[in-house]
């Protein structure tokens, strides 16, 4: 499977269905509406209008269609699923094209509005939905007739395990799992599982594991003596971009938390990464990719006195750089202007304090008002961070802050950000016992994220910079 041709197919189908439904509503509006009002037939001349359109709305429809998440999980998809999901796309982006580029239009009657609107959406909607249609319907099929499959690890080996193995194996339609194998959580001679398929590994080696056989989905299948494991095995499992699902309990039936995605399917909890509507999240890359973009052009006086000043203050380079840790444990380079004196920490990783004296005076300035994180705008234009989410930090400090506080890893959720919730109710830490402190606020904000509360923070925070508080 290649999940970028794939997508690409999608993309293109949608481009040249809205090149079509644009030519076709386009077309309508001469023959019919313009005909109506004038008296006579006005024959079809593409205008410069009509070659913006074809160029324009298809870009459009393409970011609406972004923003929805409709490209997000493309082998997965289900057909109801993508009916109403593609109708409210369209029927939003109408609206918006609606009130843009057809309110202006001369017509004969308020009547001929609705008309337009109810052709455009229409037109938009089948040209649209067809294509889609027939491509998921082929690759559902291949999904059920294995011809396509997601390499699949069970995490446990005995009695459960083997039920979950056998009762989706025995499904006349495949939902697309291919067993690689299992890890166990403790050290065994004999696993039931083995009779079926191999023991790959145990729970301390899950990682290397997920990235030696490209595992996609985890299903997590324990006894219930081992059910207090389960904290243990989403921390290992947090920071990996994958599907896991669990065996539910019956409380979990009866409470009505178990959401199926296949009804003929085995009953499975699916343990979502999502911690906002995929529209939000992708409301908020397009965000952080626009202010960081505005913030760098507007700012560009300001960035180069800095630069200037960082020079004639001190010896060293004007840009400091290292590596820290952000979304899914993948390592990144950050950016900030230097705000210390050249080889601050020739003698290991240290963490800065209020009266640091390896921070130059010009880089208390800086760091003051923040101005020393400038830089970071070019790690969100890379996609490495976002303007709001927890503070990336080093290895090495997060390696002993996981020792007192595992759940740390939680953090690795999401994108690092620029300024935090944390940073703005805590500020600076100083130790890591401090970094553990703060923590509590970063665990809160993933568990209440939303453009909201970005919102509120990156107000928060001007607020803070401009009262000449430290964080």
């Amino acid at each position: 499977m290649n999940k970028t041709l794939h997508t690409f197919k999608y993309l293109l189908f949608d481009f040249f269905s809205a090149v079509l439904s644009w030519a076709a509503f386009f077309s309508y509006r001469k023959i019919y509406l313009e005909s109506e009002k004038y008296g006579i037939n006005i024959p079809i001349e593409f205008s410069h209008r009509f070659y913006y359109g074809i160029i324009l709305i298809p870009v459009f429809w393409i970011f609406i269609y972004y923003l929805s998440g409709y490209y997000r999980d493309i082998y997965r998809k289900s057909r109801l699923k993508e009916l109403g999901q593609t109708f409210f796309s369209i029927l939003i982006g109408t609206i918006i094209i609606f009130f843009t580029s057809i309110l202006d239009d001369e017509v004969v009657s308020y009547q001929n509005y609705y008309r337009l609107f109810l052709v455009l959406l229409t037109i938009h909607f089948f040209a649209t939905y067809i294509p889609r249609l027939i491509i998921t319907t082929s690759t559902n099929n291949k999904i059920h007739k294995r011809i396509y499959g997601f390499n699949t690890l069970i995490i446990g080996g005995n009695k459960k395990a083997v039920e979950i193995f056998q009762s989706i194996e025995n499904q006349i339609e495949s939902t697309g799992n291919k067993f690689i194998g299992f890890i166990s959580l403790v050290e065994k001679e004999k696993y039931i599982l083995e009779k079926y398929i191999p023991m790959i590994g145990h729970l301390s080696e899950v990682t290397e594991i997920i990235d030696k056989y490209k595992i996609e989905e985890v299903i997590i299948a324990l006894e219930s003596s081992e059910h207090k494991e389960i904290e243990k095995i989403i921390n290992y499992l947090d920071n990996k971009r994958l599907t896991i699902k669990a065996i539910p309990s019956m409380y979990d039936i009866l409470t009505g938390k178990v959401k199926m995605a296949h009804i003929f399917g085995t009953p499975l909890i699916q343990i979502s990464h999502s911690l906002m509507p995929t529209w939000q999240e992708h409301t908020k890359q397009a965000i952080d990719f626009t202010i960081s973009l505005i913030a760098l052009t507007i700012l560009s006086p300001l960035i180069l006195f800095l630069a200037i000043g960082i020079r004639i203050s001190s010896k060293g380079p004007i840009i400091y750089s290292h590596e820290r840790i952000g979304r899914f444990g993948k390592p990144f380079t950050l950016y900030k202007f230097r705000s210390m004196y050249e080889d601050a920490e020739s003698g290991g990783p240290a963490l800065s304090s209020m009266n640091d004296e390896r921070i130059t005076a010009f880089g208390k300035f800086m760091r003051k008002s923040k101005l020393d994180e400038l830089p970071n705008f070019f790690n969100v234009l890379k996609g490495d961070m976002s303007l709001v989410g927890p503070r990336p930090e080093r290895k090495f400090f997060i390696d002993q802050i996981v020792q007192q506080a595992p759940h740390y890893l939680h953090l690795q959720k999401v994108k690092p950000g620029i300024t935090s919730w944390g940073q703005v109710k805590y500020g600076y830490a100083e130790n890591v016992n401090q970094m553990i402190e703060r923590l509590k606020y970063d665990i809160l904000y993933i568990e209440n994220m939303s453009l909201y509360v970005d919102l509120k923070i990156i107000i928060y925070t001007i607020h803070i910079i401009l009262k000449g508080r430290h964080i």
